[in-house]
């Protein structure tokens, strides 16, 4: 079954442009799926994987036999699993160069794709991150009137959301996730999302040979998503030294597996610069590394704050977090616009924090964002108006994002 994605509408805009198409992420995150849609609606087509160590070996060794016998005759070839070929910058280069084709390639390692493909390709290529997904992509293939649950907010629309924010916390937003029929299924289909992780992007396309080592890395980082990490910590837990570990990490934020957001300063005197904070990517994933599938439990707050953040990626805000020397702190902090919009997220129903004022009064944002169980509609604290929403309102974030001061005051 397709699941719509949002993405679609972003690429059908570029179909009639010469440059190559490029849709990287996760593994399993549905690319393939996303783009076999696209293309099947199209005109004299044609789809390979590089999965085919034939076709493989083709392109890397005879590119022109490869765009003879694969590309030329056709307006629209997509090219799956592109990370395989070791050469793909040239050779895809080549084919930009000499054919009238258009290229629509994916890729399960953006380390891969850039090292490979985009550094040749510049000027060639538009490239789009496509991630689990979104909690509103996830309710509109749920229920299709997912907006009648958000605008209406009567008790049996609001358990239906609350019941289906749950499952989206607790499973992510794989596609084969979402798809499976009931719990045991969603947490094989993970299970093996896990596994196949390590046997195909760690073994096989990067060759690292210490996975185990890695393994303890991504499970320990797992317990701590929303903390402030410790190298030296973390080298001691994984057994990396701390040259390596720098490495691993740039690795799990290449491959999709983890995010590591830096402190919004700009008074160095008083704002810390400090080791990153760390969030997954996909919240189904993260349960999956700890093996806790409960609906209770004491991480439940961490949880909620790092699927606003996948939330916020998904939606391509540049997220930082905000901490000074004092301890004042801020969950996120936005820029739009060239400008600070601060996001606290609390499980619990708490009024407005010191924190929060804090950086409302050193940095007089417009706006502001405080998302709770205590959902109201807004409130002014200086020059800033506050909006008080539901965990689920970040999908209609942009909504707010976008209105003028004017609006802000009616």
């Amino acid at each position: 079954m397709y699941i719509q994605r949002e993405l679609e509408t972003t690429l059908r805009r570029y179909l009639s442009v010469k440059e190559i198409l490029a849709v990287v992420g996760p593994r399993q995150s549905g690319k393939s799926t996303l783009l076999g849609h696209l293309i099947e609606a199209l005109p004299n087509t044609h789809s390979i994987t590089f999965e085919d160590q034939d076709l493989l070996a083709l392109f890397d060794r005879d590119i022109k036999a490869f765009a003879e016998l694969h590309v030329k005759k056709y307006d629209y070839v997509f090219i799956d699993e592109i990370q395989y070929s070791k050469h793909s910058g040239k050779r895809l280069k080549y084919i930009y160069d000499t054919c009238a084709t258009k290229l629509l390639i994916s890729g399960s390692s953006a380390t891969e794709l850039s090292i490979h493909s985009i550094r040749s390709l510049v000027g060639r290529i538009f490239v789009f991150n496509l991630y689990p997904l979104s909690f509103k992509e996830f309710l509109q293939h749920k229920n299709p009137s997912f907006h009648t649950l958000i605008e209406q907010g009567h008790d049996q629309e609001l358990k239906e959301l609350n019941e289906l924010q749950e499952e989206f916390l607790l499973y992510g937003g794989y596609p084969r996730v979402v798809l499976a029929q009931n719990s045991a299924e969603k947490q094989q289909v993970l299970k093996n999302i896990y596994n196949t992780y390590f046997l195909r992007e760690i073994k096989e396309i990067l060759q690292l040979s210490e996975d185990y080592k890695l393994a303890d890395l991504i499970k320990a980082l797992a317990l701590q998503i929303g903390g402030i990490i410790n190298h030296q910590e973390l080298s001691q837990l994984s057994g990396f030294t701390y040259s390596d570990l720098k490495k691993h990490l740039q690795i799990l934020e290449k491959t999709f597996i983890c995010s590591f957001i830096r402190n919004f300063h700009t008074n160095k005197r008083t704002e810390l610069v400090k080791s990153p904070k760390v969030f997954f990517f996909d919240t189904g994933f993260r349960n999956e590394v700890i093996k806790n599938y409960a609906s209770e439990r004491v991480d439940k707050g961490q949880l909620l704050e790092n699927f606003i953040f996948t939330e916020l990626i998904k939606k391509g805000q540049e997220v930082k977090y905000w901490r000074t020397k004092a301890k004042a702190e801020v969950d996120f902090v936005l820029e739009c616009q060239n400008k600070p919009v601060p996001l606290e997220v609390k499980s619990m129903k708490v009024g407005i924090t010191r924190s929060f004022r804090s950086f409302l009064e050193t940095y007089s944002p417009e706006q502001a964002f405080f998302l709770s169980a205590m959902a109201g509609n807004k409130e002014k604290i200086g020059n800033t108006t506050v909006w008080h929403l539901p965990i689920s309102g970040i999908i209609i974030l942009e909504q707010y994002l976008t209105l003028s001061a004017k609006e802000m005051q009616k």
